[in-house]
């Protein structure tokens, strides 16, 4: 039995568990006396169950169900470990897996695998990407059909209008986020800054930044687990969603990265403001991959309402220095520090495959030393400027046909994605607008 549950005898079952193509975990329960077969064997899973749609249904015409026999795969445990499940009543840990083939190959159809792929691409150069995420989320009372914000339960009043940057709207849900924090210890997820935003009841938490790119994914995909299950415990709702209120802001999930080579030195960085060739061809490469890549950073019906001009998401495909307008910000600060801001995604991301269409675009950029066009000024809403394909079906059908996420995934998964999302498509035609937000509000 690992170190980590001999440490914490009062642990009595555990969940096993790896992400789908969705982001959502898939996986099994069990007592604890089980876990040294799982840790030192694995387990199986059908090869399909990491290809379902939004509801946990198969796909219609997949090649890994009927066609195949829906045959298993062999799941091992990430190099994560075990991790706490501090939302759950019970004392209960979590082992993180992915799924392999039985002679051993990594199964392409696992989101966590094509991020892998791409960083090895990078370690193969010499190249380490150094990767931090910004997760916004707003705190709801689902309770009734309106949603609204939670009240606070310090006063047990709720706030009446969105307060950027307010402590008083910290303070009100204090014991929610002393909670949280003291669960990102726990499960060792680096959450750093936590601030009010611009919609009612929505807040952002930073992850810090590290060289570990897998890891920084591990810790995305943990941290919403945890925040929306926490919520619950509290009695209110956590959401990530991309839109959950027409009237205010959506959730986005900002993305932060340079590049270092093998003597440690950021390769963006050439001592100045202007940032170096390296910077540019990768921001290069970034833009070009935004059409392409919009189904990973937009994957939901939902995705397509936060993708509006003048609403705090990006819409037109551009650059910029210090410009939150932009798709893509190289922010100020000292010259080491150089960096990209990746400003497109949702915060109903798969953070495997956004991680991997983002480093997997730059690293292009790089390779092909794409220049990009010149940095705009200004409001880039009032800018003409190419935009992103702005319905989901024009995603779908951008992202099967272009050349560069050939290159970044898997033909297998590349395939597998576009009937998960044609099939999602079909299906989120037919609900009602509240059952679309019922669909998602806690799901991604």
């Amino acid at each position: 039995m690992s170190e980590w549950l001999m440490a914490h005898p009062e642990v009595r079952t555990i969940r096993v568990a790896a992400c789908d193509l969705n982001g959502q975990a898939r996986g099994k329960r069990m007592p604890t006396r089980f876990a040294s077969k799982i840790e030192s064997e694995g387990t199986r899973f059908p090869f399909s169950v990491l290809n379902l749609d939004i509801w946990g249904e198969d796909i219609d015409d997949s090649p890994l169900v009927f066609d195949t026999g829906d045959p298993d795969g062999v799941l091992h445990p990430t190099e994560r470990g075990f991790v706490p499940m501090p939302w759950l009543s019970a004392p209960t840990a979590l082992l993180p897996l992915w799924m392999y083939h039985e002679d051993g190959r990594p199964f392409d159809g696992d989101p966590r695998h094509a991020l892998a792929r791409v960083i090895k691409r990078y370690a193969d150069k010499g190249l380490t990407p150094v990767v931090a995420t910004e997760l916004e989320f707003y705190l709801i009372d689902d309770s009734t059909r309106q949603l609204r914000v939670p009240p606070s339960p310090r006063t047990g009043k709720r706030r009446p209008g969105a307060d950027t940057l307010a402590l008083r709207a910290l303070d009100a849900f204090d014991i929610f986020f002393s909670d949280l924090y003291d669960a990102c210890e726990a499960m060792d997820i680096p959450a750093d800054t936590a601030i009010s935003e611009a919609g009612l009841g929505q807040f952002e938490i930073n992850l810090v930044h590290q060289s570990d790119a897998l890891k920084a994914a591990d810790d995305t995909w943990l941290f919403k687990m945890l925040v929306r299950g926490l919520a619950r415990k509290h009695g209110f709702a956590a959401s990530f969603m991309a839109k959950p209120y027409d009237d205010y802001a959506g959730n986005g999930m900002h993305t932060h990265f340079s590049v270092l080579d093998r003597d440690g030195n950021n390769i963006f960085s050439d001592g100045g403001p202007r940032g170096s060739d390296a910077l540019h061809h990768a921001i290069g490469g970034c833009l070009n991959a935004i059409p392409g890549s919009s189904l990973l950073f937009a994957p939901h019906g939902n995705s397509y309402d936060r993708l509006v001009p003048e609403n705090h998401a990006p819409t037109g495909i551009c650059w910029a220095y210090e410009n939150r307008t932009a798709a893509v910000r190289v922010p100020g600060g000292g010259a080491a520090a150089r960096r990209i801001e990746h400003r497109v995604s949702g915060g109903d991301v798969n953070p495997y495959l956004m991680l991997a269409g983002v480093l997997g675009a730059a690293l292009i950029g790089i390779e092909d030393a794409i220049t990009p066009h010149p940095p705009i000024t200004g409001n880039a809403y009032d800018q003409d400027l190419p935009q992103m394909p702005n319905t989901w079906g024009a995603a779908i059908d951008t992202f099967e046909g272009c050349p560069m996420m050939a290159r970044i995934f898997p033909e297998g998964l590349i395939r597998n994605l576009v009937l998960t999302k044609r099939q999602e498509v079909k299906y989120y035609a037919e609900l009602t607008p509240e059952e679309q937000v019922e669909l998602y509000l806690d799901t991604v």
